[in-house]
């Protein structure tokens, strides 16, 4: 006990020995408490969002207080996911913020028509966030996500290039139709839903289950888990966006409508050639045409109509002959020169192309790209003279070839009348002739030759003066 005690005493009088540190002294405290500091070293930047604290009581007052032709009373499960997109996920809600503007009247205008309440237009924003080209793990697309069956049910195709499920007016139309068929079938809106996300058949089980009831609360038990969530979220989306100020979800960038008005070209087309031609962003063309797949419409559906903007429609439509006429070339193509990207024209490609034609019946085993490397031509050229929209070809299908001769075409030159000629080039087209010909006009041209169509072909002369 004593060795301890000594042990002890002695390690006291070392620690007395010991001088105090300079960060310890009182001097040091008084030079640092004198010292000016830069806030921007000592005061951190805590970038933060302020959210709206709010109880079930409240939130079941503004509920009792909206004008709603979709009448629901607040529940557990509807406050939860009300908790869910103004807390947990607000970035979703954001994200339905910026779109709901490109839809919304579209949607209420078609509910309305319908004879709807216009809070069904909610159940897209479950359905598919607002994007038109959403497509599900299991086939659904769309703003309202029709599955391929459903879809010819109200008349929307799909193909290789155009899916009508995108379309959102289309979409829209079948959306309200076929809802409101379910709503005759089972009389009530959040049933109809239901039926809506998982099928009248499983919604008739649910009741039969139940023991014949007909409300979704009432058969809520009975329905598929996914089914049980859908409708409760609809409600709480219904709530939020009613209700924006008072959980501070101010949308800082909307995306605004862009208005359009319809176009039919009757003809096959590529958007980025339609964009070129009149001065209009491929992009935009796409974003207000959904539907359209890989930027491109073919023969079988030249009879869709395209979305222009309306700033652009009224230039389209008069002078939708000439751009009819231009848009059956093809577009501009992008050739590589020292890593930069150069336009050159693809009538540009065949000035010096001889005008000899031939024409060449079409064999089994034949590709384009054969009987073009076998006549010294282009598959591009082979396409543009015999007017192919893709690279299929037929037994015994007639080509024109044009090659062969020594001499190349002379474009202008006067006959014996003294009338000023021009010889077709392969790439022509009635808008270009004109344009390489001042004062010239497209009509000009077709009642100088008795043309009721503008379709004209290689080595074709034409009466210009």
């Amino acid at each position: 006990m004593n060795k301890i005690w000594n042990i002890s005493f002695l390690l006291v009088i070392f620690a007395s020995l010991i001088p105090l540190s300079q960060a310890f002294s009182q001097e040091d405290d008084q030079t640092l408490a004198s010292t000016p500091f830069s806030e921007e070293e000592v005061i951190p930047n805590y970038h933060y969002e302020y959210i709206p604290d709010f109880t079930y009581d409240e939130v079941e007052e503004r509920i009792s207080k909206m004008d709603s032709e979709l009448a629901f009373e607040l529940n557990d499960r509807i406050f939860s996911f009300i908790q869910y997109f103004t807390v947990r996920n607000r970035d979703y809600t954001r994200m339905v913020l910026a779109r709901k503007d490109l839809f919304f009247d579209l949607f209420d205008e078609t509910l309305k028509k319908h004879e709807m309440p216009v809070e069904i237009k909610y159940l897209s924003i479950i359905e598919s966030g607002l994007d038109p080209q959403i497509r599900s793990r299991v086939g659904a697309v769309g703003l309202w996500q029709f599955m391929p069956a459903t879809g010819r049910m109200y008349n929307m195709y799909v193909n290789s290039e155009v899916d009508d499920r995108m379309d959102p007016e289309k979409s829209t139309d079948a959306a309200a139709k076929y809802l409101k068929s379910l709503y005759r079938m089972f009389g009530d809106w959040e049933v109809a839903m239901a039926a809506y996300n998982c099928g009248p058949g499983n919604v008739r089980k649910a009741i039969r289950r139940s023991g014949g009831k007909k409300t979704f609360w009432g058969i809520y038990n009975y329905l598929p888990r996914e089914t049980r969530s859908y409708v409760p979220q609809v409600q709480a989306m219904l709530y939020i966006l009613n209700h924006l100020e008072e959980h501070n979800l101010n949308l800082e960038d909307p995306t605004y409508y862009q208005v359009s008005e319809k176009i039919r070209f009757d003809r096959a087309l590529n958007l980025t050639k339609l964009a070129e031609l009149t001065d209009l962003c491929t992009k935009d063309l796409e974003s207000i045409n959904p539907s359209i797949k890989n930027g491109k419409v073919s023969e079988s559906n030249k009879s869709i109509a395209l979305n222009i903007p309306k700033s652009k429609a009224s230039y389209v439509k008069q002078n939708l002959a000439w751009l009819s006429d231009s848009l059956n070339n093809s577009p501009t193509t992008f050739l590589t020169d020292n890593g930069k990207l150069v336009l050159e024209p693809v009538e540009g490609q065949d000035e010096d192309l001889q005008l000899n034609a031939i024409t060449y019946k079409v064999r089994s085993g034949d590709v384009l790209g054969k009987i073009a490397s076998v006549h010294g031509v282009t598959v591009t050229q082979l396409k543009s003279w015999n007017n192919l929209y893709s690279n299929l070809i037929r037994v015994g299908q007639n080509l024109t070839i044009y090659s062969g001769s020594t001499q190349t075409i002379a474009e202008t030159r006067t006959n014996s009348s003294g009338q000023l000629l021009y010889i077709v080039q392969p790439g022509d087209s009635l808008w270009i002739i004109s344009k390489k010909h001042a004062g010239l006009t497209i009509e000009q041209i077709k009642r100088l030759n008795n043309l009721n169509s503008n379709n004209i072909k290689p080595g074709q002369r034409l009466i210009i003066g």
